[in-house]
């Protein structure tokens, strides 16, 4: 950032240190164990990998940090926070960051100096302005990440509608603001390890609105109210999909290597919480408006619609030419299928997602390298097996709901 950088250059500096701050916070005090599974499991646990993401997010608030100083130098503060503050802020830094590029060095981190290490960070920026006004910010505003029919909603004082939309819908903003950091680092294709730390505020924050929607749930006198309902509905559906993130997609991540594993398990994570939100969202609006177009209130429902459609399609085709294939394995119909294999392999693939790309992309070599019969046969056999669970799992998705597949004559 130069020094002629503008006040929103700024504010999204200053939200991405106080994104990366919140996310230490969350995963230091949780001693990082928010997504682990092996270590109950492991003779001798062994967290140099946690310490190790720990000390690069130290590395990147210090960067940012810097950043923020040196670009506005005349500056009173920032968001609140004055250029003092900002340099205690980074004075704290250093104890904890020099301990780790200390412990760094060694092969392994037992239990025992993890969690010493951790207190040391956690202990060092108690007491730090700074620090606690960063977590702040993530705790704050969310309405520009709503859609406008939403943010009319908060701006109109209620005007007739239940006064909780104030107190809810900014919550879900917040954490759709953070998942669109780790949206940014999957299109720009950066080392996603790190989004861990990320992904544990957001769990954090998820797990505070459940709180505090069932909360509310059990405060209310009318058990038949669709209000109500529907913040019970918006309850369960986010506590599934957090679920599936923290003991599924994100367990055990940081032993993971290879990186093609760790996009896709990233991606999948970011897509069933982003998506899971924005259909409730979604709801909301429509009993706020029951008019309500919920293709127009998010940017890309209506182009996962069309790649969805399509998609579903291909799948279906594809699947059809396999059984086919494998009825008849004649040399015809296996030219067939190869064709629309590669040719699927060029346009409709891409909407997946990148474990089902993985997975399919095995099968397609192994079909176009495989000539006797005998040997196709099976593949056919497992491919077609699978492209039957996928259809209908595109099939479900919430933006073809009232898409109903329509098989060609």
């Amino acid at each position: 950032m130069s020094d002629g950088a503008t006040v929103a250059d700024v504010g999204e500096t200053t939200f991405l240190l106080a994104a990366w701050v919140a996310g230490l916070d969350s995963f230091l005090s949780g001693s990082g164990a928010t997504f682990s599974d092996r270590h109950a499991l492991a003779p001798t646990p062994d967290y140099i990998r946690e310490l190790r993401l720990a000390r690069g997010a130290l590395q990147r608030c210090s960067r940012l940090t810097f950043q923020l100083i040196y670009s506005n130098p005349n500056a009173s503060g920032i968001s609140g926070i004055g250029l003092d503050e900002f340099h205690a802020f980074a004075l704290a830094l250093r104890d904890p960051l020099s301990l780790a590029e200390s412990l760094n060095r060694a092969e392994s981190l037992d239990l025992t100096e993890w969690n010493a290490w951790c207190r040391v960070f956690l202990d060092r920026f108690n007491g730090v302005s700074a620090y606690s006004k960063l977590i702040a910010l993530t705790e704050s505003g969310g309405d520009e990440c709503l859609p406008q029919l939403l943010r009319e909603t908060i701006a109109s004082g209620h005007d007739g509608l239940r006064p909780e939309y104030e107190a809810i819908l900014p919550r879900f903003g917040r954490i759709l603001r953070l998942l669109g950091l780790i949206g940014k680092m999957l299109a720009a294709d950066e080392p996603l390890k790190p989004a861990l730390l990320i992904f544990a505020r957001i769990n954090e924050m998820t797990q505070d609105l459940i709180s505090n929607l069932n909360h509310r749930v059990e405060r209310s006198t009318d058990s038949a109210d669709e209000f109500t309902d529907s913040l019970d509905g918006a309850a369960y559906v986010a506590s599934l999909e957090l679920k599936k993130v923290v003991q599924q997609e994100l367990s055990g991540l940081t032993i993971v290597r290879p990186a093609t594993t760790i996009f896709a398990r990233t991606e999948a994570a970011h897509a069933l919480l982003t998506e899971s939100f924005q259909q409730i969202l979604t709801g909301f609006a429509k009993q706020i408006d029951p008019t309500t177009d919920a293709l127009a209130l998010f940017p890309n429902f209506e182009d996962k619609l069309e790649r969805s459609l399509k998609l579903r399609q291909d799948l279906h085709d594809i699947l059809k030419m396999v059984q086919k294939a494998e009825a008849d394995p004649e040399k015809s119909n296996v030219s067939v299928l190869n064709n629309a294999l590669l040719s699927y392999m060029d346009e409709a693939v891409n909407f997946l997602f990148y474990k089902d790309t993985e997975t399919i992309e095995r099968f397609v070599e192994e079909i176009l390298i495989t000539t006797q019969k005998k040997d196709l046969v099976p593949i056919l056999h497992r491919f077609g097996a699978y492209l039957e669970t996928l259809f209908a799992q595109v099939n479900m998705r919430a933006v073809l709901a009232k898409h109903p597949f329509v098989r060609k004559v």
